[in-house]
């Protein structure tokens, strides 16, 4: 069994060696609506903790499929990440019901410093308005919000300074809250608004296309621009740039597969080799302290017949012949003994058996003739033998013949 054990052991550290890559792999990954996904960002559920930064997380949409990001200054739901420009360490969101300046409005976007890792370059003043449907008479600048306006009121945006400005040139000025009769306008909010939605506002209304965000932690634009990748090492200590060609360390992979492959089949081999010898000992231990059998009942099933030995008395009445110098012999050409094959020499005292006249070494066949019933050149029984059959009387180890 320690044999066992330690192949075990040697063949999972072979695994560990040349299956499991020294680095854990991190493939980029993307939702079915959104862009390609890799560090320092990553996809809860499809992609290893390890394989995004912290605050980086991004999620699929169940429904629309989009890949979303959650700000922790946000109020609302989370916003759509359009592109990642990893290079620039820049990503474009927006909001999922294309309604920016909503988001403006509850202060999403702006810059707590415990709280995100996204940045945004610069702001604007801006100052949003709820005006009723008859007030028509505003800056160029403003814009129409139509996401937040409806049938009973309409709302505009104009950057802070410049309503200041018409506020303090145009009369009578917009009051501080709904006015009861004509038309009025009433100041909802003055809210930081990044710079790139301003531009856009000038450029496409309020139809925004985007806000961007950046990161400058992790930094990775230099490992970007040299074509490799960022990434966090095995145990999450710090940053590395890999060549995105090479993602694991160490042999290349058909060695490895040959090497499994050489040492998988003789291991295997192995394995059923000492599975073979420990079912034996098994086995041979469980048959050597099995109870015996009940002879009487085993006798009764199976009948069988046991050649007993002679007895010592039966033996002894055999004649015996002492050799002289010459060695003479009934049988002059018979000069061994069949059983030790030895030949006789003087003074050494063979035994005959009666029935068939065959002698040998007095030692040797009075051994033989204790074990059994039968002349060793001839096979043949000598009177008064005994067949012991199971149903005889075990009492006895040797029946008693009469003498011939």
């Amino acid at each position: 069994m320690a044999a066992l054990d330690l192949f075990f052991s040697f063949l999972l550290l072979l695994i560990f060696f040349f299956i499991i890559p020294t680095r854990a792999s991190c493939p980029h990954s993307s939702c079915p609506g959104g862009p390609t996904v890799r560090f320092p960002f990553r996809l809860r559920i499809l992609q290893l903790r390890r394989c995004g930064y912290a605050g980086f997380d991004l999620s699929c949409n169940n429904e629309t499929l989009q890949t979303t990001l959650s700000l922790t200054n946000s109020s609302g739901n989370n916003f759509i990440v359009q592109t990642i420009d990893y290079d620039l360490q820049t990503l474009i969101v927006n909001d999922p019901d294309n309604c920016l300046p909503k988001r403006f409005l509850d202060r999403s976007f702006d810059n707590p410093p415990d709280t995100t890792p996204f940045r945004i370059q610069s702001f604007q003043m801006y100052t949003f308005l709820k005006c009723s449907p008859q007030a028509t008479s505003f800056p160029v600048t403003a814009r129409n919000i139509s996401c937040l306006s409806d049938e009973n009121h309409t709302v505009f945006a104009m950057p802070s300074r410049e309503y200041d400005n018409w506020l303090q040139s145009k009369a009578p000025s917009p009051s501080p809250s709904p006015s009861s009769s004509g038309p009025s306008c009433a100041v909802i909010s003055g809210v930081r608004v990044p710079a790139r939605a301003t531009h856009e506002w000038g450029v496409f209304g309020d139809a925004i296309e985007g806000v961007a965000l950046t990161w400058s932690t992790p930094d990775c634009s230099l490992c970007e621009a040299i074509g490799r990748d960022c990434g966090l090492n095995r145990d999450a200590s710090q940053i590395v740039c890999s060549d995105p060609k090479a993602k694991t360390k160490g042999l290349p992979r058909s060695a490895k597969y040959g090497i499994i492959i050489g040492v998988g089949i003789p291991g295997f081999l192995c394995i059923l080799g000492l599975a073979s010898y420990v079912c034996g000992r098994i086995s041979a231990y469980g048959r050597r302290n099995r109870p015996n059998m009940d002879l009487s009942t085993s006798a009764s099933q199976q009948p069988a017949i046991v050649v007993v030995g002679l007895d010592g008395p039966t033996i002894e009445s055999y004649p015996k012949t002492l050799l002289g110098e010459s060695r003479r012999l009934p049988k002059p050409n018979d000069t061994t003994c069949s059983i030790c094959l030895g030949e006789y020499q003087p003074n050494e005292e063979l035994r005959t058996i009666p029935e068939c006249n065959h002698y040998f070494h007095a030692t040797c066949v009075d051994e033989w003739l204790k074990m059994n019933a039968t002349c060793p050149v001839c096979r043949k029984s000598p009177e008064g033998s005994a067949l012991i059959t199971p149903s005889s009387s075990m009492s006895s180890s040797s029946t008693s013949l009469p003498s011939p």
